[in-house]
């Protein structure tokens, strides 16, 4: 993806077309001469404009230039007309001069009449189709049949008498008495005629035709889109061999991810789509176009009659009372979602609960809780397909986060860390101690979990990278002065430094200031307050309350691995209070970038705590070697190979892997007689003699100048060299004394 070209915004380009981040559109690309194309077939036209797939793993499905899922081929049908037409069910509206009678219902269990007139007004109606097979409209549109009925109109499909084998598509009115639904219609081609997209469908012209004694009928040409809609393809008893099984969540994510594209296209443009359903989405070739753009209305539209499918549309009662919204829209798009995610096979780990929470965002009761944009929800949506991605087939999937900066914290909690000194000498005599397998403290991961970014709409982000972080109290002071930095940026910044520099009175200050600043109706709905809540309750020590602020970030934002992270540590912390394991948290993170070593060690830690070594140095050999983290997990993984883990002792074959690890580790930049490597050794050999009595090893043991010569004795020579290694190392008299006590207390018993 490329950089946004937004001044002071640091967001990439998403396949949308908009930035991730500030949600603006990427400039046009230089135009193409003109070409209209007309003497190819509709698919190969489109199929200019876009580039080769990149396949992705053979077997699983191809990934296209945007990490979109290069869908399946659909084939036009062969025969798409309709060959009995049937009137609308539910009758519709009269509108002749006003009227609001409904017309074409039946009464007293009579079937609707297509035909009659208004027993209101008296106005004559047809709900039949007005065009039929042979006829010609405008001269060169030789209609073949009738396609379907359409919200307004009947749809028919037409070839153009003037190019060789190009289908176009005609739309005109059911009901052409209803003034309403002609000034829809006049809306409708006032809408297609601007929009320029390639997944909406793209209007030739407008034609009219006059049937005897009538007035004349408008009708919208347009592309003939010979594919499926969504709602048929997914109920289609050939699904399963379109794509290759059911259809799987990441299908789905991709289309969303495309409509979304579309939609937000329109929005930028102040329209609103407002009729978003699988039946208004067709998959043709390898692609996807929104149809049916009869109930588009402008953003300020607020007198206008709305025209939308009620079981994908926010309740009426909402929309009566605030209109239709760029959310509205969203809402419809998270409803479609849903019902197309009904049909496919269950998602793997988190990624099906991520999916979850992104359409309850998406379809919220409260509006201020939805998605902003749909750029915004387009990039969550990315991401939880790239979770899924991860989960499903183990693709890495490395990308940077756009509302958590990185941190350079492992929280490994010392496992990947060589043993000072006062392992040894700060010990009770005689205490061995065994592998520490716990989570680091509350307030360690408070100070390292991952800052958010900087609203790049907020005033003061710029100006806040320039300040040092360890100085609120200078900060606090010119936010006094200058109303620049009188924003919930700087608060949230403020809460930050003072919780940094151990303040955490004030850290809870400075956010209850952003509270404020945001205001009442904001606040709630605002993921970064409760992002720094749930830190501010770490830093504390309340790890149950941090966890339950960090799944509200995660319900705004299910598509973001830093909330998963920080869940994850929470429910290691108080798996009673947790909805999940942490396991399943933490390899949502791991599975899509082997780099996040937080969530590599968090990971380990789990299958430790289940006993399960292999498990947990498999994990860590995963780290890869261009990760500043890469020795520390091969350090711990020798450290696991060889301590004593819920006092079980390391077995002979961990002895032996451990035996090959030890060379390979960069340590003391490659000095053989480094002071940590001796301090890791030490501790390797002292935890196998512990354990000598009662294992014996056997004929497997591991000979060599790390485990010695495969008997006791051997091994309590290397280990009081060790210890004697050690001692030098002492910075104090008490600290030589006691490694040499312990030297002395390992040596072999000699005779005389």
């Amino acid at each position: 993806m490329t950089s946004c070209s937004r001044s002071g915004c640091r967001g990439r380009i998403m396949a949308t077309g908009f930035c991730d981040t500030c949600g603006r559109q990427a400039p046009p690309d230089p135009a193409p001469p003109p070409d209209t194309g007309l003497d190819a077939p509709v698919s190969q036209r489109t199929e200019r404009s876009r580039r080769a797939p990149k396949p992705a793993f053979p077997g699983v499905g191809e990934l296209d230039q945007h990490g979109l899922v290069v869908l399946p081929e659909v084939a036009p049908p062969e025969d798409p007309l309709d060959d009995d037409p049937q009137p609308p069910t539910g009758g519709r509206r009269c509108g002749a001069n006003g009227c609001s009678m409904i017309i074409g219902v039946g009464y007293g269990g009579q079937p609707p009449r297509a035909d009659g007139r208004c027993p209101r007004c008296g106005t004559p109606y047809s709900f039949r189709p007005q065009l039929h097979a042979g006829d010609l409209v405008a001269d060169h549109y030789a209609i073949l049949g009738c396609l379907a009925q359409g919200g307004l109109g009947w749809v028919y499909l037409a070839e153009d008498t003037r190019v060789t084998g190009y289908r176009v598509v005609l739309k005109g009115l059911i009901n052409v008495h209803d003034a309403l639904a002609r000034r829809t219609a006049v809306e409708e081609r006032r809408s297609l005629t601007e929009l320029h997209h390639p997944d909406i469908v793209r209007i030739v012209t407008y034609a009219e035709h006059a049937l005897a004694g009538q007035s004349p009928t408008g009708y919208l040409v347009m592309d003939y889109i010979g594919g499926r809609s969504l709602r048929d393809l997914f109920a289609a008893d050939d699904a399963d061999r379109l794509f290759q099984g059911r259809p799987r969540l990441d299908h789905v994510l991709t289309y969303g991810c495309k409509i979304l594209g579309a939609l937000q296209y329109m929005h930028e443009r102040g329209l609103l789509y407002c009729d978003m359903k699988p039946a208004n989405v067709i998959h043709f070739g390898r692609g996807i176009k929104v149809i049916d753009l009869g109930a588009v209305r402008a953003v300020n539209d607020r007198t206008s009659a709305y025209v939308y499918t009620s079981a994908f549309a926010p309740p009426p009662e909402e929309v009566e009372a605030r209109g239709w919204h760029v959310d509205s829209d969203l809402y419809t798009v998270g409803v479609t979602l849903q019902v197309l995610a009904g049909a496919t096979e269950r998602a793997p780990g988190l990624a099906g609960d991520s999916f979850d929470r992104l359409v309850a965002r998406a379809t919220h009761a409260e509006p201020r809780a939805r998605f902003r944009s749909a750029a915004e929800m387009s990039r969550q949506l990315w991401e939880v397909l790239r979770e899924f991605r991860a989960l499903r087939f183990g693709e890495q999937l490395p990308e940077r986060s756009t509302r958590f900066r990185a941190t350079d914290a492992s929280l490994d909690a010392g496992l990947g860390a060589i043993p000072a000194l006062g392992h040894w000498t700060d010990r009770p005599h005689g205490h061995l101690s065994a592998l520490d397998v716990s989570p680091p403290s509350a307030a360690e991961v408070a100070a390292a979990l991952p800052q958010p970014v900087p609203d790049p709409d907020d005033g003061a982000a710029l100006l806040l990278d320039a300040f040092e972080p360890d100085a609120p109290d200078r900060v606090a002071e010119q936010r006094r002065r200058s109303s620049r930095l009188g924003t919930p940026e700087t608060a949230l910044w403020l809460c930050r430094a003072y919780l940094r520099c151990g303040e955490p009175d004030r850290a809870e200050q400075s956010l209850a200031e952003a509270e404020t600043q945001l205001g009442e109706r904001q606040a709630p709905y605002d993921w970064r307050i409760a992002w720094h809540r749930g830190v501010l309750h770490l830093s504390k020590g309340k790890v149950r309350a941090a966890g339950a602020c960090f799944a509200r970030v995660y319900r705004a934002l299910p598509g973001e691995y830093v909330p998963k992270l920080a869940l994850g540590y929470c429910a290691e912390q108080d798996r009673e209070a947790s909805v999940a394991r942490p396991v399943t948290f933490y390899e949502a993170v791991w599975k899509r970038d082997f780099a996040h070593a937080p969530a590599a060690f968090g990971l380990a830690r789990c299958h430790l705590a289940a006993g399960e070594r292999d498990e947990a140095v498999r994990v860590l050999d995963d780290v890869p070697t261009t990760s500043r983290h890469h020795d520390a997990a091969r350090i711990a993984a020798v450290r696991i190979r060889t301590g004593a883990l819920h006092g079980r002792p390391p077995s002979v074959a961990d002895l032996r892997d451990a035996a090959l690890r030890l060379p390979e580790l960069r340590l003391d930049g490659g000095a053989a007689e480094g002071e940590s490597r001796a301090r890791l050794v030490a501790e390797v050999r002292e935890t196998v003699l512990a354990h000598w009595p009662e294992q014996g090893w056997g004929a497997q043991y591991p000979v060599g100048p790390v485990f010695g010569a495969g008997h006791q004795d051997s091994l309590r020579g290397l280990l009081e060299q060790s210890f004697r290694q050690l001692a030098g190392q002492a910075r104090t008299a008490g600290e030589h004394g006691r490694l040499l006590d312990l030297a002395h207390a390992v040596r072999p018993m000699t005779t005389f």
